[in-house]
C-alpha cells in the first residue's frame, strides 16, 4: 500500500489553531450573545446574562468566583469600538509575544492579568459596586510584557485612524499608565463616575500583572533555564579575569546527530567562539523571536549550556 512507503507518509505535525484565534473568537462569541439575549431576549434576560458572566461585587459575593475570568467575553454594546480596539491589540501584541513565550506562557500571561485586573477592580469597588466587563486587563498585560522586552523599538500607529503616531512602547505604558494612575485616584477611589466610566484599576491591575510575569517569570527562566538560582561576578571583575586566563578549548557537536557524535563531528572552539555563537543566536532570539531558531540553533543553546557549566 502507498501509506506503508516512508515517502507517502505525512509525519509533520499539523498546524493548530492559535490561543490568539481562540482568544479572540471566544470575546466575539461572548459579545455576539450578549447582543442576543440583550436586543432579542429582552432586557430581564440580558441582566441575567450579564449577571451570570460579568464581574461584579454581588456576583462574586454569590460565589459568582469564574466572572473574574468571563467578564473579559463582553464588552460595551454601546461602542462597538471596545471590542475592536481589544481584539485589534490583542492580535497585534500576540503576534509580537506568542513566538517567544509560547502558547501555555501565553495564556498565563493573558488571563493573569485578567484576573489581577478584576481584583484590583473588585477591592477598589467594593463598596461603590458597579459592573466590569472588557478585556482590557489582558491586553494592557500583553502590552506591558510587550514594552518591558522592547522598550526603545518605535512603533507606528494611526490616532483616530487618520494620524500617523511614533512612540516607544515605554512611553506608551507610562503615559496610558499615568492617565489611569490620575483617573483611579480622582474618579474611582472617592466613586466618582469619570469620563467613559473606565475601569482605571483594572487596567493598572493588567500592568502590574505584565510585569510581575516579566520579571518574575520571563526574566528568571531565561536567567536559570534549569531553575537552579544563579550566581555571577561582577562585570568588571569577569572582564579582568577574562584578559588574565588563558583561552579554553571546548568540543562542540556540529552535527545534525543528537544521539551520537564522533571525533569527525566537532571541532574545537575556544571561549570567545563559543560566546559570539551564544551572541548572534540570542540576537536572533531578540529581533525574531524563540520561534525563528533551527533546529540546529536550539541544539547549539543546550550544547553552549552544557559545556559552559562544566566548564
Amino acid at each position: 500500500m502507498l501509506s506503508d512507503r516512508s515517502y507517502m507518509r505525512n509525519d509533520y505535525a499539523r498546524p493548530t489553531t492559535s490561543i490568539i484565534t481562540w482568544i479572540i473568537c471566544a470575546t466575539i462569541a461572548g459579545f455576539i450573545l450578549q447582543n442576543v439575549f440583550w436586543k432579542w431576549l429582552g432586557g430581564s434576560a440580558g441582566r441575567s446574562f450579564d449577571q451570570l458572566l460579568a464581574l461584579s461585587v454581588d456576583g462574586v459575593k454569590s460565589g459568582f468566583i469564574w466572572t473574574l475570568f468571563t467578564y473579559s467575553l463582553l464588552h460595551s454594546m454601546m461602542s462597538f469600538l471596545h471590542i475592536v480596539f481589544n481584539m485589534l491589540f490583542v492580535f497585534l501584541l500576540g503576534r509580537e509575544l506568542l513566538p517567544l513565550l509560547g502558547a501555555r506562557r501565553f495564556t498565563i500571561l493573558y488571563f493573569g492579568g485578567v484576573l489581577v485586573g478584576g481584583v484590583f477592580w473588585l477591592v477598589t469597588n467594593w463598596t461603590h459596586g458597579g459592573v466590569l466587563i472588557g478585556a482590557s486587563a489582558g491586553v494592557f498585560a500583553l502590552l506591558m510584557m510587550f514594552a518591558a522586552l522592547n522598550p526603545n523599538r518605535p512603533i507606528t500607529f494611526l490616532l483616530f485612524f487618520i494620524i500617523p503616531v511614533t512612540i516607544k512602547p515605554k512611553w506608551l505604558v507610562i503615559i496610558l499608565g499615568g492617565i489611569d494612575l490620575m483617573g483611579f485616584l480622582f474618579t474611582e477611589i472617592p466613586g466618582t463616575q469619570g469620563m467613559g466610566d473606565v475601569a482605571h484599576s483594572a487596567h493598572l491591575g493588567g500592568l502590574a500583572a505584565g510585569w510581575l510575569f516579566f520579571r518574575f517569570v520571563h526574566q528568571r527562566e531565561w536567567a536559570t533555564p534549569d531553575r537552579a538560582p544563579s550566581m555571577e561576578l561582577p562585570a568588571w571583575l569577569r572582564r579582568s579575569s577574562r584578559r588574565a586566563a588563558k583561552p579554553t578549548a571546548y568540543k562542540v557537536n556540529l552535527s545534525g546527530d543528537t544521539t551520537s557524535a564522533s571525533a569527525t563531528d566537532t571541532q574545537t572552539v575556544s571561549r570567545e567562539d563559543l560566546r559570539a555563537e551564544v551572541d548572534r543566536i540570542l540576537d536572533k532570539i531578540n529581533s525574531q523571536g524563540f520561534g525563528a531558531l533551527t533546529d540546529r540553533e536550539k541544539q547549539r543553546l543546550d550544547e553552549a549550556k552544557d559545556l559552559l557549566k562544566r566548564g
